[in-house]
């Protein structure tokens, strides 16, 4: 496909049907593949040929749709996962390995950050947070000869900090390491990060792309920009043989474009098999083709319920990038000049007790653990997401006992405001 505007990618990217073809994608819900030949199926197995032979690794319908999230991106290959959580692990894993060291912002989500703090370091990979706000010194500062990537969320989740992405891919190249981007909040609608220089982005695609809540998925898009080969002693995994596929080396095999994708899946996937279903890929396009009708109505109603909370005497703060004076206004207007999200996080001067006071009285804002739906919902997430953080973790990742998350859908905003203001009233 041509350099289409993205709206047209999100319509028709990722699959071209020929004559006869089915017009939408179609579901490929087989778990082998029939070839004629062992000497053609093993071509498969020994990255000499492209094609399918068992799901676990890859699936026709799962790549098309991979594709459209290329293009949306912008990158040069792309892998769905079967969750978002998936997706962060393999990125990191892909390049990081026992006794390895990675930089992350401290404002990420709460169950990335335990996966990292906790399971990841069980594995023998360390982990220091950073403040995304940190001066270039500060940052730079963190790094170690053993570190291999940088991790950061462009609008982190629930803290709503904006991350600078420039800043941190600058220190991340100036230590020869990737840096990876979870796009999941802004979506490439609103913020493409490879344009700012991030290499790889991750995505929770069971957020806005599905839109939905009807299928939980991830995906992992490479930008082909990062030169592997230039610093081979950091990562030995794409620049030595490789045994387990006959001594292939990714990085010169598949060049920049196609390598960290490549063992992204010939290895991790293969391993670990966390792969998505047909089914659920198919859901995500369905989802992808109004992503780029969706996000400006998330963002306008999210703007509007910021905009009537700031001044509520019952609301001690309001967080939310694209309001005026935010904190992370100008980030937000630098990196998402069309919007941000439809997420909005706030606090109670009444503190924990009105929080709960609030979140029971709500009638039309659903009590989930999702976000980014089509459907308002709210969350308090020192009580579920982020449950297992301490107070001072709590604080580093800019969560406080009163904050509540709402994630605007697509209802008309009058109708969301009115639900907030009979719950205020409650208080």
């Amino acid at each position: 496909m041509k350099d289409y505007n993205i709206e047209t990618k999100c319509v028709q990217g990722g699959y071209t049907p020929g004559n006869g073809e089915p017009r939408q994608i179609p579901i490929i819900q087989s778990t082998t593949f029939k070839y004629a030949t062992s000497e053609e199926m093993g071509k498969l197995f020994d990255l000499e040929a492209s094609g399918y032979f068992y799901t676990r690794l890859q699936n026709p319908t799962n790549d098309m749709v991979a594709a459209k999230i290329c293009e949306l991106e912008g990158g040069s290959a792309a892998m769905l996962t079967s969750s978002g959580q998936a997706a962060n692990f393999y990125a990191i894993f892909n390049i990081a390995n026992c006794g390895d060291h990675v930089v992350a912002s401290s404002t990420i989500y709460g169950g990335t950050y335990n996966l990292f703090h906790v399971t990841m370091r069980k594995m023998g990979i360390d982990f220091t947070f950073v403040d995304p706000d940190c001066t270039e010194e500060e940052l730079c500062a963190a790094f170690k000869p053993n570190t291999k990537a940088v991790f950061g969320e462009t609008i982190a989740n629930p803290a709503l900090t904006v991350l600078d992405i420039e800043k941190f891919a600058k220190a991340a190249h100036s230590h020869g390491v990737p840096l990876i981007v979870d796009n999941t909040f802004a979506t490439p609608v609103n913020c493409r990060p490879f344009e700012w220089g991030c290499d790889i982005v991750t995505h929770s695609t069971t957020k806005y792309m599905d839109g939905h809540g009807a299928g939980v998925g991830g995906c992992i898009v490479d930008s082909g920009k990062f030169d592997w080969m230039t610093h081979a002693d950091k990562f030995p995994g794409l620049t030595t043989p490789d045994d387990s596929y006959h001594g292939v080396t990714y990085a010169e095999k598949f060049g920049l474009g196609g390598a960290f994708i490549t063992k992204c899946i010939a290895q991790l996937m293969r391993d670990f098999g966390s792969i998505q279903s047909p089914q659920n890929a198919f859901i995500l396009n369905l989802g992808l083709e109004s992503l780029h009708v969706r996000m400006p109505r998330h963002c306008e109603n999210g703007l509007a319920v910021a905009r009537y909370l700031k001044n509520h005497p019952k609301i001690s703060f309001v967080t939310y990038p694209g309001l005026e004076g935010d904190k992370y206004y100008s980030l937000a207007k630098k990196y998402m000049p069309s919007g941000t999200c439809g997420v909005v996080s706030f606090g109670f001067v009444g503190g924990r007790t009105a929080a709960e006071t609030f979140m029971k009285h709500l009638k039309l804002a659903a009590i989930e653990t999702h976000v980014a739906d089509a459907r308002t919902c709210c969350l308090h997430p020192a009580s579920a997401t982020h449950r297992q953080m301490n107070d001072s973790e709590l604080v580093a990742a800019g969560i406080t006992p009163d904050l509540v998350r709402m994630s605007c859908g697509l209802e008309n905003s009058a109708d969301l405001i009115a639900d907030i203001e009979q719950a205020l009233a409650k208080i």
